[in-house]
């Protein structure tokens, strides 16, 4: 069927709106049309110089909708319903078996490859090149995506689809970070360092998990104020002087329980172990390029740290419980929402990258 998408064909190029062919879904497949799609911190991997994500492609993975058509085989969604897209997983390796499908064994191969697993292209161009369609198991930046079994969620159908789809990566890392990996709870102290969609997500947890103290930092003022509304009870400048030190006094002196990393700023995930108390758990979900230097006394006397993928969470689980804390006003992630047509995702991308919005959502019948 013909489809519009937003097609990256060079990491420095534009984001091109044109027409895509995409095949029927196979086995094991669904065709969603797609209501609202967010823009997250991954899909700039297609901007790194190189072919580290092959081009043409199209990208997005926080895409939702409502299910057109089903392949063979598939039972667990049914045409009409609504859903969410999350990552994807094969659903037989340990981990996967363990209820952790965010350390799949094949992670890499099912969402970071965005071309047909089988070699056999399923997107082609008005020229009839192939075009990469599988990106994280959807390709969402399109009014049309193929999915999977296992990276599409049942959602209630009357709530604002067009809303969600962030919670098929980005709000499910922040919150399951915090509510599930770490684990934090009531009267608990966390430290948030990166307040953009993650982070926030991250904050509202807490707020939601019952923590007692949480210090956001962040170098933006508006996303430190947006902190606070949302549930931080202290916000430092990421620019400041011994942020360790701050929290630390912020939380009586011994440290906080938690910290959180979104930066993936080699400076800041030291300030974020060397926040901790002597038992404190420190998680970190950033993507950077360069290492990290941590002091190995703080390591020794009982501090952890830990690399988080997706929150931890099962999204067929967590992100209906999301959309009911959405519902009872406790988890309020639209407020960092701004939407575009398809057609602005170039000044999408801008406003996101300029630090003007928090979370661009893109919706292909605007």
């Amino acid at each position: 069927m013909r489809i519009d998408a937003a097609v990256l064909r060079a990491a420095e190029a534009p984001y091109t709106v044109e027409p895509v062919e995409l095949a029927d879904p196979g086995p094991g497949e669904a065709l969603v049309r797609i209501a609202g799609t967010g823009m997250c911190h991954t899909d700039l991997l297609g901007r790194v110089p190189g072919d580290l994500v092959g081009k043409p492609v199209v990208l997005g993975h926080e895409g939702a909708g409502v299910v057109e058509a089903v392949g063979p085989g598939v039972t667990d969604v049914a045409v009409g319903s609504h859903v969410v897209l999350s990552i994807d997983s094969c659903g037989a390796c340990t981990n996967c078996r363990a209820a952790r499908p965010g350390n799949c064994v094949k992670m890499a191969e099912l969402n970071m490859l965005p071309m047909s697993l089988d070699g056999v292209p399923r997107a082609h161009d008005a020229e009839g090149a192939a075009v990469g369609n599988r990106w994280f198991g959807q390709s969402s930046f399109a009014s049309h995506a193929l999915t999977t079994v296992r990276n599409t969620v049942t959602v209630d159908p009357d709530v604002p689809l067009e809303k969600l789809g962030p919670l098929g990566c980005g709000m499910q890392t922040g919150a399951g970070s915090v509510l599930i990996s770490l684990g934090v709870g009531a009267g608990d102290s966390i430290a948030v360092f990166g307040v953009g969609a993650v982070g926030l997500a991250g904050v509202m947890a807490a707020r939601v998990a019952g923590a007692t103290t949480i210090v956001a930092v962040d170098l933006h003022e508006s996303r430190l104020d947006l902190a606070r509304e949302l549930g931080a009870t202290h916000t430092l400048n990421g620019a400041d002087d011994d942020l360790a030190g701050q929290i630390r006094a912020i939380a009586g002196g011994e440290g906080v329980q938690y910290s959180f990393d979104t930066t993936a700023v080699p400076a800041i995930v030291s300030a974020a172990v060397a926040c901790l108390r002597t038992t404190g758990v420190c998680g970190l979900v950033g993507v950077g390029s360069e290492e990290y230097r941590l002091d190995p006394s703080l390591l020794l006397m009982g501090r952890t740290v830990k690399g988080i993928i997706e929150g931890d969470a099962v999204p067929q689980l967590f992100i209906p419980r999301l959309v009911e804390l959405w519902r009872q006003g406790r988890f309020p992630f639209d407020k960092l929402v701004t939407t575009y047509p398809l057609g602005q995702i170039n000044q999408a991308e801008a406003d996101w990258l300029s630090g003007k919005v928090v979370k661009p959502v893109l919706l292909p019948g605007g």
